[in-house]
C-alpha cells in the first residue's frame, strides 16, 4: 500500500509534470480549411442559442440550397443568351453595367453576367446567417427571390421574343 502511495505522489508531483500544449487554441479558426470545404465539411447550422449572434461560415451545405445556386446560374446564362437574341434582333440593354460590357462583344457580355452572378450567390452563400438579427428576411431567403427575379425576368424576354419584337 505504501509503494501504491508513492507511486501516485510522484504521478501527481508538479515538476513531473510537462506542458505539452502549445498555448494556441486548434480550435478557433478564422476561415473553414479547404479539407472541409472539399470533403464533407464539419459544421452545417449554428448549434447553440447564444451563436445566433454571431456571424458563422458554414462548410456543409443542404441539397435544396445546392439546388437554387445551381438554378440561380443557369437562369443567369439563360438570361444572357436571351437578352443577346433581343439585341440581334434590335432591342438595347437597358442595364448600364452590362451594357458596358457587351460593347466587347458577346463573350465578354456573358463572361461577365457569369462572373458576376457567381460573386453575388457566393457572397449570399457566405453571409446566409449573417442578417438573421438585423433583418426581416433570412439571407437564405435571398436565393428564392433571386430565382423569382430571374424568372420573371426571362418570361419577359420570352414575352418579347414572341410577340413583340419581330
Amino acid at each position: 500500500m505504501a509503494s501504491l502511495l508513492r507511486r501516485t505522489d510522484i504521478l501527481d508531483s508538479p515538476s513531473n509534470h510537462t506542458e505539452k500544449r502549445s498555448g494556441q487554441d486548434r480550435r478557433i479558426h478564422r476561415y473553414p480549411k479547404l479539407k472541409y470545404l472539399l470533403f464533407s465539411g464539419r459544421r452545417a447550422n449554428v448549434r447553440r442559442k447564444e451563436d445566433l449572434h454571431h456571424t458563422f461560415y458554414f462548410d456543409r451545405y443542404s441539397s435544396h440550397l445546392f439546388a437554387a445556386i445551381v438554378a440561380i446560374l443557369l437562369l443567369s446564362v439563360l438570361d444572357a443568351l436571351l437578352t443577346l437574341h433581343l439585341i440581334g434582333r434590335g432591342s438595347t440593354e437597358m442595364n448600364p453595367i452590362m451594357s458596358y460590357f457587351l460593347r466587347y462583344g458577346p463573350v465578354v457580355f456573358m463572361g461577365a453576367k457569369y462572373f458576376l452572378t457567381c460573386f453575388g450567390v457566393v457572397i449570399l452563400l457566405l453571409l446566409r446567417n449573417a442578417v438573421r438579427k438585423r433583418s426581416i428576411t433570412h439571407a437564405e431567403n435571398l436565393f428564392s427571390y433571386i430565382i423569382g427575379a430571374f424568372t420573371t425576368v426571362i418570361v419577359w424576354e420570352l414575352y418579347l421574343i414572341f410577340f413583340v419584337v419581330s
